[in-house]
């Protein structure tokens, strides 16, 4: 099937509202540049602040991950404080913590305040197993949460899912929502300072004056915030080297029976993600995961576990939409977010959120505010996105760097170019044309689609996707279509047809 640009979320907004392009220079204390929901959070909270600011996005605001999203606000982000505690102590495993019951408070109090309509649902959260040799990880990461004195998590030896469970964690009182409409309701409040179709493709230091270029104008302000998923800008915060790119793949389900309550991810491979939602009177499911890193080989069907899954729990449901999200994931699992890098200090990032964005949104949205201020944030240092530790992570680092590898090697092995006649239907390959590497796509017609197959970001050599039929790079994780046009940064531009 072809990459799927829509999710359940698509269909419950009946009017997506539209926002000028930026059509002339201008000067502004403060630029964003990304449309999602952590640039419009951010914007939200500078709007309150009366700060000046104006927000840039590529295509269309809240289009791309935000919308892939499943939803989940929780401070349980898979079994994780136990290894914060390993790596950087109790202190910043309280923070950490803490900052994500803050934003689960935040966002509440958001909808609440502006009277928004998103679905919001105080739902308990769960980690579970199936597999009993995982029982040891849940108990170290239930004796790792007590050690943070807190008292909103329980062990529990099965939950209440059509699913054989063995063991779990429970999360008392997170939530979950509809992220397009809490999204869009935050745009509508900033709607006069958001500039959609302004593709930035520069970002430049001008004595104590930052110089934001699009294709057509030029904005010039005092602070830029790189809220674009992947950083546009490579040179000097390095994240290329300190994460890389994760697709899942999600299908919702209508179950044709009553929902469960709860949101759920278990603690093994493959991974599994389930929450419920009404939607057209309908119970529906959302189950996630399956993931794989961006770029590697895709040997089966991402959707086919899925959908099995579902049968196993509701043997009358049908799918009723399929699609997938890319996540950027840090080396020590840990958001990046503060200062871009210590030779630009008034750029700022807020990137690597590790599957759990929309509660890392409003954390990220709060310290970028207070840096914008002025302010010290009592979060920001176990955030910090200059931090060294990550590099010194050699053993993953090498695993990325590794997977690159055998990524390009396998691309390697090209078929000849009096063979471009014998690629299957609904395949792509890489050939080599007169010295030249060519990316070529076959249809279910015969028709070709041809591209230069090195990603337009550092020209890593891309691999075709045959689930999705996108060239996705296995560096980095950018990802363009048949067409050679990108949907998934950090590439900023097409690569040529």
């Amino acid at each position: 099937m072809m990459y799927n640009s829509n999710s359940i979320w698509d269909d419950t907004i009946s009017k997506t509202p539209k926002f000028n392009k930026l059509n002339e220079n201008i000067k502004t204390d403060v630029c964003i540049i990304g449309g999602g929901i952590t640039g419009i959070s951010t914007g939200y909270y500078l709007f309150k602040n009366n700060i000046d600011f104006i927000l840039l996005e590529k295509d269309k605001i809240c289009n791309n991950t935000t919308k892939f999203s499943t939803a989940k606000i929780t401070s349980q982000h898979d079994l994780i404080y136990s290894n914060i505690i390993k790596k950087y102590g109790i202190k910043y495993a309280k923070q950490y913590l803490d900052a994500n019951n803050e934003a689960i408070k935040n966002i509440q109090d958001i909808i609440q305040n502006e009277n928004i309509d998103c679905e919001l649902k105080k739902q308990d959260s769960y980690i579970f197993t199936q597999d009993m040799s995982y029982k040891e990880n849940i108990n170290e990461e239930y004796k790792a949460l007590t050690k943070l004195n807190f008292n909103g998590v329980e062990l529990l030896n099965k939950v209440n899912i059509p699913l054989n469970t063995n063991y779990a964690i429970k999360f008392k009182n997170q939530a979950q929502f509809n992220p397009k409409k809490y999204t869009l309701a935050l745009a509508n409040i900033i709607k006069e300072k958001i500039y959609e179709n302004s593709h930035v493709i520069g970002i430049s230091k001008n004595h104590n004056s930052y110089i934001v270029k699009t294709k057509d104008n030029i904005v010039t302000c005092k602070k830029v915030v790189l809220a674009t998923h992947f950083p546009i800008k490579d040179i000097p915060g390095f994240y290329f080297l300190k994460m890389y790119q994760d697709t899942s793949y999600v299908i919702a389900v209508d179950i044709k029976d009553n929902a469960f309550n709860g949101m759920y991810i278990n603690a093994e491979n493959p991974t599994l993600s389930l929450r419920s939602l009404m939607y057209k009177d309908h119970n529906i499911l959302l189950i996630g995961g399956n993931n794989i890193k961006t770029g590697d080989i895709i040997d089966e069907n991402k959707y086919t576990f899925l959908e099995k899954i579902a049968l196993q729990m509701y043997p009358d449901s049908n799918v009723l939409k399929r699609w997938n999200t890319q996540d950027c994931i840090t080396l020590d699992k840990i958001p990046y977010i503060g200062n871009f890098s210590n030779i630009y200090p008034d750029v700022y990032v807020a990137t690597g959120f590790n599957k759990w964005g929309m509660t890392t949104s409003n954390v990220a949205a709060n310290i970028l505010k207070d840096k914008i201020l002025g302010k010290k944030n009592k979060y920001e240092d176990v955030f910090n996105a200059t931090r060294l530790s990550p590099i010194k992570n050699a053993k993953e680092l090498y695993y990325n760097l590794n997977q690159t590898i055998q990524s390009e090697f396998i691309n390697k092995l090209k078929i000849k170019p009096d063979e471009i006649q014998q690629i299957p239907i609904n395949t792509g390959k890489i050939i080599k044309v007169n010295g030249t590497n060519i990316g070529i796509y076959k249809d279910e017609k015969g028709n070709l689609y041809k591209v230069n197959p090195y990603c337009s970001h550092l020209k890593c050599l891309l691999t075709f996707n045959s689930q999705d039929k996108t060239w996705d790079c296995p560096c980095h994780g950018s990802r363009f279509d048949i067409y050679g046009k990108v949907f998934n940064g950090p590439a900023n531009y097409d690569i040529t047809k």
